[in-house]
């Protein structure tokens, strides 16, 4: 009997890949990316571990969710780092701050 591909195994690699990508984006893109990756793995080893010989593609799934969770910690921090920036310096600290550093760079 072939084995079939594990549902989204290929999409929970993409969406952890994307969870790491985006962390720059505020923390909130890649945050959303990576918790649905690890909802969708959680679901799909799931369906793995109930019959193994079935399905093939759990390589994808477990780089995924690694993927996935470091995305997540990375926008965790990201975030509160955000966070920290706006609680301390505001919006007006910040549009200062980025500007003083293009000026610097000659943008």
């Amino acid at each position: 009997m072939e084995k079939q591909k594990l549902p989204n195994s290929t999409l929970i690699l993409v969406f952890g890949i994307i969870s790491i990508v985006t962390c720059c984006c505020y923390g909130v893109l890649g945050l959303i990316f990576g918790i649905i990756a690890m909802v969708m793995a959680k679901k799909a080893t799931a369906l793995y571990m109930a019959n193994p010989e079935l399905y093939s593609g759990y390589q994808n799934v477990k780089t995924g969710k690694i993927l996935a969770i470091i995305g997540i910690i990375l926008n965790v921090l990201y975030l509160g780092y955000v966070i920290f920036l706006f609680a301390t310096l505001g919006m007006d600290g910040i549009m200062n701050m980025n500007q003083d550093i293009m000026e610097q760079y000659g943008m």
